[in-house]
């Protein structure tokens, strides 16, 4: 609960001592069977869960930590999962007597402040033992459940100013005791969480790490510990290589990024969040000094483990793919997070809402920041949603259920070099999985009215942002609706010229003499019957509008992502005949004519 754990935890851990030799083939191939690992453990949670977060959503992620607490397979689920596990591994490693690990045991811990990530993500974990008895990996899952046990549903509290507000946090649990289930233990975490569906998505989480430790302790067997060490160092160091051979293929200097969040949940306007990556080499150090750190804020702390990821997140996004996301990535790059910043917030600061902001901004501006070098790879690994509109009511036995808003919609998908944005949802969120609007309508009392892609809904740009979607929703018995506005002022930055996405609006109880618009947060009474539009703000452009070939602006048009005025403001090319006749064409003299003098006034 300090800084100087903080500094423990992300120390660089050494590589296993291990006598043996291994070739790159069959190290690859142990490497291949933890992926495969990762992937059936992942898989078997998101079928055997009970939460539609996870069986629907598959908001959850598979990995494997080393004995030494080394991120050795990083493999399956949402990217910003991915970089967090081992930090709440460690500090279970550093306490390792205390807890009495041996073959068998399952924990759980979610503290932010003992290197989780924000509290609603739980990691269970189970450490694998080979038959001497030698610790040599552990099998992890985390996922984000629906509650904490906090003050409010959901683990969201806009007003909170301490972790205890949020929810229960579990340094370190343990909730098998060598194959045997601590019933008075799982009974207890079960008691602190609003949901019934938490019994099952909490079993599924167990005996999804202990699927994947046996088939761990299967592979061990197979070809013996010393080397799956090897194989592991082999992997990490192999990956640090590939890191710093892209990096020096960039150009060499210091590249500077400022993202803004529109306010805290207090009210506190301009959130800052500061970037500079430093090239020299193949080093790459990405430095936050200059994010704010005022220690009045709100609702805008992540947690340390979480900053790390969400900077390697985007970090990996700017290299080759086939590079194996592992330790090796955080051995080549080298973070500066000031401490007591809302980057690595002091002890016992909330931090729900902080995987929301600041932890995008942080991604945001590292993209900003690293397009300067790599401007074909950087796409935003990010979601700048304030928070889904969450509705939260209770059914005729009293039983309480929650909308976490987490079905279809289409958001935050900018373009890269080359591509339009595309989908309907960001890279950022990987394999997450929008349930369906009909899924929500059958299990709360809800009605899904209209999921519409808007029009101009995407910023403008040599490659096109996807556009936004307005979604209507009204609630079928009354509720409570809580939100957290961001995003409007500050909206999803265009890169290369690019323009800003459409930004994010919302309004409850539409048609009413009570309409109002959501300008920082809510938490509010809904009658019966009453209507909440969320529009979700589209991707950024990419590169500059002007350039964007006139054919494909009128592609747009026909298919209702642009409209004629702003193909003519924004992209300079002027269209003849009409959208109902479907004979609309690029009149290209004046096209040509138009973007000249857009291009001179710009200059000017």
């Amino acid at each position: 609960m300090s800084f100087e754990l903080n500094r423990k935890l992300a120390a660089k851990p050494p590589a296993l001592k291990t006598q043996a030799n291994i070739d790159p083939v069959t190290a690859d191939i142990i490497r291949g069977a933890f992926e495969t690992v990762c992937f059936e453990a992942a898989t078997h949670l998101g079928r055997a869960a009970s939460s539609p977060i996870i069986n629907q959503s598959n908001e959850r992620n598979a990995a494997i930590v080393d004995a030494h607490g080394r991120l050795a397979m990083g493999a399956i689920g949402t990217p910003h999962l991915t970089f967090v596990n081992q930090m709440m591994v460690r500090w279970g490693l550093l306490n390792f007597d205390t807890y009495d690990w041996g073959p068998g045991d399952v924990f759980v811990a979610n503290d932010p402040d003992h290197g989780g990530g924000h509290l609603p993500d739980y990691c269970v974990y189970a450490p694998v033992f080979d038959d001497a008895g030698e610790l040599i990996v552990v099998q992890t899952l985390q996922a984000h459940q629906g509650d904490t046990g906090g003050k409010d549903p959901g683990g969201f509290t806009l007003e909170a100013t301490d972790i205890f507000t949020e929810g229960v946090s579990y340094p370190c649990l343990k909730l098998v005791h060598r194959g045997a289930k601590r019933l008075d233990v799982i009974r207890m975490v079960e008691r602190n969480n609003r949901f019934p569906s938490f019994s099952g998505d909490l079993a599924a989480m167990i005996t999804g790490v202990q699927k994947g430790a046996t088939r761990l302790q299967a592979l061990i067997r197979k070809y013996g510990s010393d080397m799956v060490k090897a194989a592991i160092n082999y992997s990490i160091d192999h990956t640090e290589a590939r890191c710093r051979q892209e990096v020096s293929k960039w150009q060499d200097g210091t590249y500077e990024a400022t993202v803004f969040i529109d306010h805290d949940t207090a009210g506190t306007k301009d959130v800052k969040i500061h970037v500079t990556c430093h090239i020299e080499g193949d080093q790459l150090t990405v430095d936050l000094t200059g994010t704010d750190d005022r220690p009045e804020l709100v609702g805008v702390w992540n947690t340390f483990a979480n900053t790390r990821s969400y900077i390697m997140t985007q970090v990996v996004a700017a290299m080759d793919p086939d590079i194996v996301k592992n330790e090796g990535y955080f051995n080549a790059v080298d973070m500066v997070i000031p401490e007591g910043s809302i980057a690595q917030p002091p002890p016992n600061k909330p931090a729900a809402l902080g995987s929301f902001h600041p932890a995008c901004e942080i991604t945001e501006a590292v993209c900003l920041a690293l397009s300067h070098v790599a401007p074909e790879r950087s796409a935003p690994q990010l979601y700048k949603i304030g928070m889904p509109n969450s509705v939260i009511g209770f059914d005729e036995a009293g039983a309480m259920w929650m909308d976490q808003g987490v079905d279809c919609r289409s958001m935050d998908v900018s373009a890269v070099a080359g591509i339009d944005g595309w989908g309907s949802c960001p890279v950022s969120l990987g394999n997450l999985i929008l349930s369906e609007a009909e899924d929500a309508e059958t299990r709360f009392p809800i009605l899904n009215i209209s999921r519409e892609m808007t029009t101009d809904g995407g910023g403008a740009g040599q490659w096109r942002g996807a556009p936004g979607s307005l979604n209507v929703k009204q609630v079928l018995q009354p509720a409570t609706a809580m939100a957290w506005m961001v995003s409007a002022a500050h909206p999803l930055r265009g890169m290369c010229g690019g323009d800003d996405a459409l930004p994010y609006s919302n309004h409850f109880e539409v048609g009413t003499s009570n309409e109002r618009k959501i300008e920082h947060t809510a938490q509010a009474m809904l009658p019966a019957g009453a209507v909440i539009a969320y529009q979700h703000g589209g991707g950024a452009g990419f590169g500059r509008p002007l350039e964007r070939d006139a054919e494909a602006v009128k592609e747009d048009v026909l298919d209702e992502y642009v409209s004629i005025e702003a193909a003519r403001t924004k992209y300079g090319v002027v269209l003849t005949g009409s959208i109902e006749d479907y004979d609309l064409a690029v009149d290209l003299a004046a096209t040509a004519a138009l973007r000249r003098e857009m291009t001179t006034a710009a200059a000017a």
